[in-house]
């Protein structure tokens, strides 16, 4: 019991001590500073390359990088350890300024052997007797899946289940079975075709990518430099990398 009143004040302490040293980097203005952005695995495949770019306008800002599923970002979200964050889906439970910056499409993809590849217009029916290798629970991308198969009134998809994208990726390259995924994190591997993107009728679905931070917490001039970066650059980064593979999409959910 007391360590865990002593995690609450260190946790305390910790927070202080940023906030005054963001107070000091105001003063500074944007050009200096640290700024902890905290980013979904999922981001990982886009978001450094428009790190280095914000990086070669400000090479006084130090940056450091939280990767996590949603629910451990939201987390330190909750307990003041990042300033940033770039997830899918912004928390209801918190009360963050969040701002869509780029379109987040998602989609099942197979291995090019595999029986639905070659077919055009697939009935999302045919998805209900296919194995599924997914993301853990709390995964963004594991609630976006969960949540297709609630609208097409199929039941939850056979599963074998993972924490990585990139073991998922190699799973599926080796057709032990389809994969919801971000398309995102297949750029490279529809590119090649290792993977193929299945025409599922109602498929890609759509969503959006958020910069988002606690509105309670004062930001530095370094973390809305890139906040604004972000929102400015965001999308046609992502449109300039992925457009070749990434199939024309249905409507925004």
């Amino acid at each position: 019991m007391s360590g865990e009143y002593f995690l609450v004040y260190a946790r305390r302490l910790l927070a202080t001590l940023k906030e005054a040293e963001d107070a000091m980097a105001r003063l500074r203005g944007a050009e200096t500073g640290r700024i902890t952005i905290g980013m979904v695995s999922t981001a990982k495949y886009f978001l450094p390359r428009l790190l280095a770019r914000f990086r070669e306008e400000h090479r006084g800002v130090e940056m450091r990088l939280s990767v996590g599923n949603r629910e451990q970002l939201v987390r330190q979200l909750h307990d003041n350890e990042v300033d940033l964050v770039v997830m899918g889906r912004p928390p209801r439970e918190l009360d963050t300024r969040a701002e869509p910056f780029a379109a987040h499409p998602l989609g099942v993809v197979a291995a090019p052997e595999h029986p639905l590849a070659r077919q055009r217009e697939i009935p999302p029916l045919v998805l209900a007797d296919q194995e599924f290798i997914v993301r853990e629970p709390g995964s963004g991308t594991r609630a976006a899946m969960e949540h297709f198969f609630r609208e097409q009134r199929l039941a939850p998809p056979q599963v074998m289940e993972m924490t990585s994208n990139e073991t998922i990726k190699q799973a599926v390259i080796a057709n032990m079975g389809l994969a919801f995924l971000s398309l995102h994190t297949c750029g490279l591997e529809l590119e090649t075709r290792k993977l193929v993107a299945l025409d599922i009728v109602g498929l890609p679905i759509v969503r959006r990518w958020h910069i988002l931070n606690l509105r309670s917490k004062p930001q530095s001039p370094a973390a809305e430099a890139l906040r604004y970066f972000v929102l400015a650059q965001g999308e046609a980064l992502l449109a300039g990398q992925f457009s070749a593979v990434v199939p024309a999409a249905a409507p925004a959910a």
